[in-house]
């Protein structure tokens, strides 16, 4: 890609999730005007807590639709590691961290298969994880048994780190006073690096203006959040991984192959990539996020049944990752479109929870949303081929 190809994809990643960003304010306005409970500390508890749950799986949805793939047995992978964990703890006395890790390896076995197949058979990402889908629902029902169900006691350490472990409130200002030191920081750093090189970079107000707007976001959400029970432990690990990943993403060598690859895997092997072992690396890491999100699931729950996870499940996490910024076509989107994303989602499903309104509501206003989202993101690909031209 030559320089201006970059800016111009640069340009319309910000745009989209300037979009998103968007969404998610319209949202909160009309919410918070229609049901003034929706902006209340204890419910964005609620909404954070859950979003940790369905953003893990968002976030592997993130990284294979960045390679230019599609993951849509993720839902029934969760419903799979729920179903494992919950089991082995309840049904065979299993150790808790041992039962977890059970539950990550499903996942981890699954996303190899997956990936082992679709770069030696190449298979289609979208019927591979269909069939997929369909393995790891008829798994789930044999690891629950003829009871369909299994509950967790509420004394074990899953269900207390899911329901009742909250940051105290002077770590999560701690943090957050980090966080914005280190994006400053980096940012500063990324912005010297670029005049040095002769490349357009970042004015210094627009810096400023961003590393404030995150200061704000960060010390206001954990203060404000404090005025309830505060930052969930479950969130705080969800913005934790996407911290790692988003690094990963942008900072490493594995990063760059993973756009690479969702740009043209074509030009990326005959760049003599690592194509097949991305792949199959990220593959193993949605299917191992999927199966963890689960693990969370089944701890908030205190449960986990044959309802857990599901098709319906997987449809939000891409739903989401579409909202949050990422494209279908592959090659652009943050670790951080899966907050955003999920931010948007959750927020539509608690405020119409809190009107009383049906399901049926929910599916119309996620797919106006979704319609809307994948226009900017055709939109976004249309303006990019004729900057190629």
């Amino acid at each position: 890609m030559t320089g201006l190809d970059l800016s111009r994809l640069r340009a319309l990643a910000g745009r989209r999730a300037a979009g998103g960003l968007a969404a998610l304010a319209v949202v909160w306005i009309v919410l918070g005007i229609t049901t003034p409970r929706f902006l209340s500390s204890d419910n964005l508890v609620n909404v954070t807590q859950q979003s940790a749950i369905t953003g893990m799986l968002t976030l592997g949805v993130v990284l294979v639709m960045l390679i230019g793939h599609l993951d849509i047995s993720v839902g029934a992978v969760s419903g799979l590691g729920s179903a494992t964990v919950a089991v082995a703890v309840v049904q065979h006395g299993v150790p808790e961290v041992l039962a977890i890790g059970l539950a990550i390896l499903t996942g981890v076995v699954l996303g190899l298969a997956y990936g082992l197949l679709s770069t030696r058979l190449r298979l289609p990402g979208f019927v591979l994880t269909l069939a997929g889908l369909l393995v790891a629902l008829g798994l789930q029902l044999q690891v629950l048994g003829r009871t369909g169900a299994v509950n967790l006691p509420f004394e074990t350490s899953l269900v207390r780190f899911a329901q009742q472990a909250y940051v105290p409130t002077p770590v999560a200002l701690g943090v957050s006073v980090l966080v914005v030191l280190g994006v400053g920081a980096l940012g500063v750093h990324e912005r010297r690096r670029r005049d040095r090189a002769g490349l357009a970079a970042e004015t210094w107000v627009r810096l400023g203006v961003r590393t404030g707007l995150l200061a704000a976001l960060l010390l206001g959400g954990t203060l404000y959040l404090s005025t309830a029970r505060g930052v969930g432990w479950m969130f705080a690990l969800f913005l934790g991984v996407v911290t790692v990943l988003d690094v990963c993403l942008r900072r490493t060598r594995w990063g760059r192959h993973v756009r690479a690859i969702g740009g043209s895997a074509e030009s990326a092997r005959r760049a003599g990539l690592g194509v097949d072992r991305t792949v199959i690396s990220v593959y193993v890491l949605c299917s191992s996020l999927a199966a963890f999100g689960g693990v969370l699931a089944a701890g908030r729950l205190a449960a986990a049944n044959q309802g857990t996870g599901g098709a319906e499940l997987s449809l939000t996490a891409i739903a989401a990752a579409l909202i949050g910024g990422v494209s279908l076509y592959g090659g652009r989107g943050s670790a951080w479109s899966a907050v955003l994303g999920v931010a948007v989602v959750q927020s539509i499903s608690s405020g119409l929870a809190m009107l009383g309104a049906e399901s049926s509501v929910r599916y119309l206003i996620l797919g106006v949303v979704l319609v809307v989202a994948v226009a900017i993101d055709a939109t976004g690909k249309r303006e990019a081929g004729r900057g190629r031209v």
